[in-house]
């Protein structure tokens, strides 16, 4: 959970605090059917183990989902309600809000309803909108569809209570935890009711939920949860009935489901009662509905808020953080991904090379991961437009720090590809460039750098004026967010086809297109390119081999990923990123390294947007870009102090 900091220092315990995570469960207790006092007893017992702050229990689990018309005996009534009062008091001195579910009696009509209690209170009752009446279920039976106007019901003699669906609970220390509830076939009727629980706010929908089990039902159930968590940007837990339940007719396998935003982040086995918990991030729902413009919100009808406390505290994270937030995980799931992202890049110049009828394609081949990926790409937007691949002129351009390796996997990978090979030695146009503005090439710094690859662009641009062609970027979205490119040299060209690929993902599609390119020699060459360290190659090389590694200056890649994807997809601050990335990484890096490149990455990223603010055309494929005229349109002057003055107070040593 997280809190405001009253203090000065927003770092450590106090800060994670702030970083959005609930711990939150779903609960499935093994009741009795009609037993009341049994079951308040299972209930209070699963709830003080649950150790959630928010805690969902199934459908009318003080009586049991199938007591039938059991329902009609004013006595079960009369119990229901005095157990709830018996847990509601139970939860005096638990920090949780609980959401428990009974049959309540109201104005002579019976309601399917969730209570929501908290610090022994009961904060609200929600009645159920839709009541199944077909197959196996007959609850119009029973009960009457839920009211939306929230009323003032009386409980007792002192206690009165609103009841109505329109009722949201606030979290007084965390706004952002904003919690609504619906039950069972509410989420499977073509208009939910926490459509409009989410429109006025709600960020975390619970389900109190008894869904019998049938031959292919959980799968569309978790696809339900899942796609309902992605349409609304939210949280939603799902509890449902389970073990204990009556076997009469039909069985309920207790299939309890947590997502986020379409995301299942928890899920318990079928048929085996077990409580699931995790955390959801409320305050990443909330920073995905602030980006989203089409995610409206309302203000009528009217909803009854209702304000509840829970402790503030730290949140011991137990979901999964990937370190890898660019590349899908499973291979199945990796191979769609990367079959998709290339599609969309050779489509991209495909529709390019037919407008600006270009009869060729001018790319710079350096032997390394960006410029192989970009021929890969420029070479299957000519199969589909019908090109020989001898109007792809593929130019290596040997420097000053161009070592065997590369230089062999270039002009291999060129042959094998059928491009048209072209070299030119840039070393003697270099050094007459250094002799006319009197740079000393001895002097190996970033004028030495930079005019090597400005020559090289120069002579690209040249070459695609020669073949009536355009230049092919390769530059990829890591080095443009670190700014680790050369201002008009390898910064730019007439269409940039690997802008949005961050680095760890270049590596993935590689890979697969040596895995599924079906010649032994490619799959061979990109193989060893991929085995290549990763380097501009614009110092001299060290006994023949590469001396200037680019991870070994700006830092790795796989951390930079990580930074870039939680900064600009969802606008995270510095804290929380080095909380998560500590977490993601651990065993793999320490927290002192994470801690030095996350400062790294503050300071180019914001130091290097003039370069990204005049980038060239490019496809973006997946949710996260720096393209100044889509994704980011950051100035390219912004002080970066607020985010310098948190990563500064950051300090390594502290534990997870």
């Amino acid at each position: 959970m997280v809190a405001v900091s009253r203090g000065k220092n927003v770092t450590g315990k106090e800060e994670r605090m702030r970083q959005g995570f609930v711990k939150v469960a779903a609960v499935t207790p093994k009741i009795r059917v009609a037993d009341t006092g049994y079951n308040a007893k299972v209930i209070c017992q699963s709830v003080k183990e649950a150790g959630a702050k928010v805690i969902v229990l199934p459908e009318l689990c003080i009586t049991g989902y199938t007591c039938g018309d059991l329902f009609l005996q004013e006595k079960l009534l009369r119990e229901a309600k005095e157990e709830l009062l018996h847990i509601a008091a139970f939860t005096t001195d638990m920090d949780a809000i609980v959401f428990v579910g009974l049959p309540l009696a109201y104005k002579g009509k019976l309601y399917n309803v969730a209570a929501a209690l908290n610090r022994g209170k009961i904060l609200g009752i929600v009645p159920k909108t839709y009541l199944p009446n077909y197959n196996e279920f007959y609850e119009a039976r029973h009960f009457t569809r839920g009211m939306e106007e929230v009323a003032d019901v009386r409980l007792t003699e002192e206690l009165t209570v609103p009841m109505g669906t329109r009722q949201l609970f606030t979290c007084l220390e965390l706004p952002e935890l904003v919690i609504a509830a619906e039950l069972c076939e509410d989420l499977w009727t073509m208009n939910p009711p926490s459509i409009g629980h989410a429109m006025h706010g709600a960020t975390l929908i619970v389900n109190l939920s008894a869904s019998d089990e049938t031959t292919g039902k959980p799968a569309y159930r978790r696809e339900l949860v899942k796609g309902q968590s992605a349409r609304l940007l939210c949280g939603y837990i799902y509890a449902s009935a389970g073990d204990g339940e009556s076997t009469q007719d039909v069985v309920y396998s207790g299939h309890n489901l947590i997502a986020e935003n379409g995301r299942l982040l928890a899920e318990s086995e079928l048929f085996d009662a077990q409580t699931i918990s995790t955390e959801i991030d409320v305050s990443r729902l909330a920073s995905e509905r602030r980006r989203m413009t089409t995610f409206e919100t309302v203000t009528e009808p009217v909803y009854r808020e209702n304000v509840f406390s829970l402790q503030m505290e730290e949140t011991k994270l137990t979901r999964y953080i990937d370190p890898m937030p660019f590349v899908p995980s499973g291979e199945r799931d990796r191979t769609l991904r990367c079959e998709e992202i290339l599609s969309i890049q050779s489509m991209g110049l495909k529709k390019r090379l037919e407008h600006t009828h270009c009869k060729s394609a001018v790319i710079g081949i350096s032997g390394g991961l960006d410029s192989t990926l970009a021929l890969l790409v420029t070479v299957r937007a000519f199969d589909a437009l019908g090109m020989d691949h001898s109007n792809i002129k593929a130019v290596t351009m040997p420097g000053f720090g161009t070592t065997d390796r590369t230089y062999d996997n270039a002009v291999s990978l060129i042959r094998c590809l059928g491009a048209d090979f072209i070299e030119v030695d840039i070393k003697d146009a270099v050094n007459i460039h250094f002799r006319d503005i009197g740079q000393d090439p001895s002097m190996h710094d970033v004028t030495y750098e930079n005019g090597q690859a400005r020559e090289r662009t120069q002579i690209l641009m040249d070459i695609a004026n020669q073949s009536s062609g355009i230049v092919i970027g390769t530059g990829d979205l890591s080095e443009l967010a670190l700014g680790w490119a050369t201002y008009n040299g390898d910064h730019m060209s007439m269409y940039a086809v690997n802008a949005s690929v961050p680095k760890t993902l270049v590596r993935h599609l590689v890979r697969y297109y040596a895995d599924t390119c079906e010649d032994q020699k490619l799959a061979e060459i990109l193989l060893d390119i991929l085995d290549t360290p990763v380097s501009p190659e614009l110092l001299p090389p060290e006994d023949g081999k590469i001396s200037q590694k680019t991870e070994d200056l700006v830092g790795p890649y796989e951390l930079h990923d990580f930074f870039l994807y939680y900064i600009l997809r969802y606008g995270y601050h510095p804290a929380k990123i080095y909380r998560l990335a500590k977490i993601a990484f651990a065993g793999v890096y320490e927290d002192k390294v994470i801690y030095k490149w996350l400062n790294t990455f503050y300071r180019r990223f914001f130091a290097q947007q003039f370069k990204r603010s005049c980038l060239p055309d490019g496809p973006k494929v997946g949710s996260v870009a720096v393209s100044p005229r889509g994704d980011l349109r950051m100035p390219s002057d912004a002080a970066r102090r607020i985010w310098m003055d948190e990563v500064e107070k950051l300090d390594p040593e502290e534990g997870r």
